[in-house]
């Protein structure tokens, strides 16, 4: 039957047969999966009942075996975990430690270096001679006094070595810078005084040994100001002003306790050290020099007076340090010590032979006035001169020619090295005076 006959009876009216719904094959093939993910999950939820089922069995198991609760093991798990943190923490915090270190040894050097530059522009030379101007010989001649008398007493009431030698200069010598200052000053006295006799000579030397006193006590205080230090005891400023007429290997010990203060409180300031502990204790480091009566190293001396004056105990472990005598027990000490030492090796600083020198000149004092009956002795002459006064009525003439060879004796036995051969000369004088009315 052709296609035209088929539709002209379709139209006529005839009924068309009933036709079933056409399933595709893409719809077969999407409902097939489904039912299989179905089936897997089905599965899947079957297996991972098992495995935990399986995982709780082993858990119980590996408690008994283990004889650790779960809270226990989680306990060992983290502490295990945190040593390893630490570890690694550990060679992290070296790692910056050590480049830590590197830095600060490169601004230790820095600053060091900048505080040396700073110590070196002034250089020190001090000399053990101080020369006092003589308007004309008319005025030498009355300072020497009819056969000597006057220079005699001069040299006995200061105990230091006058010479004349020098056309309009007199030149007084003494290892003691004390001594020296006061007959420095006596003698410019005397020459305006034009008054010049034995007992006018002592009168002046004792009226100037009370201002110079006074005039250390001053030294002292302006030492102290220009540290910034304020309200000491007054003892103590005593002995700092001592430090104007002390020198330590030739260097004054004034010049040396500012400069080394000035080192030390650049670096307290710098690595954030108590600046008042190191400032005090670079003041005060050097106090057991000044003191004479007493025996021991100047560490030792130092320590026992500032503790006895009841300084901080920190201030006494600086000072008691700063020359390694006991262990650094804090950063302030090292930092006393380093500055004592940069000012003390500093070119131009120190000359050794000069304090080997007076030592000697010190010991060969102590010698003479360790015997019965002497009351002064003087070192002239670099030490090439000894001369001892002996008390009249505690000695004889005899006495004091016995005593003579006895100090010759003691010399030669307990120092061992002295410059050419040394002159020992004993005075025994009797005074007597009375006064008429």
């Amino acid at each position: 039957m052709s296609l035209f006959t088929k539709l002209s009876k379709t139209i006529t009216g005839k009924k068309r047969p009933e036709t079933k719904p056409v399933v595709r094959p893409v719809q077969v093939q999407a409902q097939a999966q489904a039912q299989v993910f179905l089936d897997l999950e089905k599965s899947l939820d079957a297996r991972l009942k098992t495995v935990e089922e399986k995982e709780a069995q082993l858990l119980v198991k590996l408690q008994k075996v283990a004889g650790l609760s779960s809270q226990e093991a989680k306990e060992k798990i983290l502490a295990a975990v945190e040593e390893k943190s630490r570890e690694e923490a550990g060679r992290l915090a070296k790692g910056i430690l050590d480049e830590a270190k590197a830095e600060a040894a490169q601004k230790a050097r820095e600053i060091l270096i900048s505080e040396m530059l700073h110590g070196a522009t002034d250089v020190v030379a001090e000399y053990t001679v101080s020369s006092v101007a003589v308007p004309n010989e008319e005025a030498k001649g009355r300072i020497i006094g009819k056969e000597g008398r006057n220079i005699r007493a001069f040299e006995q009431a200061t105990g230091v070595d006058v010479e004349l030698d020098e056309e309009g200069v007199i030149r007084l010598s003494s290892f003691d810078s004390v001594r020296r200052e006061i007959a420095r000053v006596a003698l410019e006295r005397l020459i305006r005084d034009s008054r010049i006799q034995p007992s006018r000579i002592e009168e002046v030397v004792g009226q100037v040994r009370k201002e110079i006193e006074r005039i250390m006590f001053e030294e002292g205080e302006k030492l102290c100001h220009a540290v910034g230090v304020y309200n000491l005891a007054h003892p103590i400023v005593d002995l700092l002003g001592k430090f104007k007429f002390r020198f330590s290997y030739g260097q004054n010990m004034i010049v040396h306790t500012l400069e080394e203060t000035k080192i030390g409180l650049a670096i307290a300031q710098e690595v954030g050290a108590d600046v008042n502990v190191v400032r005090l204790g670079c003041l005060l480091h050097d106090i057991g020099k000044v003191i004479e009566s007493e025996e021991g190293s100047h560490v030792t001396l130092g320590a026992q007076y500032l503790r006895k004056m009841g300084v901080p105990e920190k201030v006494v472990a600086c000072v008691e340090e700063h020359h390694e005598d006991k262990p650094f027990s804090s950063v302030e000490s090292m930092i006393v010590y380093l500055a004592d030492a940069i000012s003390g090796s500093r070119p131009g600083a120190r000359f050794e032979d000069l304090e080997k020198y007076l030592a000697r000149m010190k010991q060969l004092e102590e010698i003479c006035t360790g015997f019965a009956g002497v009351t002064q002795a003087w070192v002239f002459q670099a030490g090439r001169e000894i001369r001892v006064l002996v008390d009249p009525e505690k000695m004889t003439d005899n006495e004091a020619v016995a005593l003579a060879q006895k100090i010759k004796e003691r010399i030669e036995a307990e120092i061992k090295e002295f410059p050419g051969q040394i002159k020992i000369t004993v005075i025994r004088e009797l005074r007597v005076s009375q006064t008429a009315k």
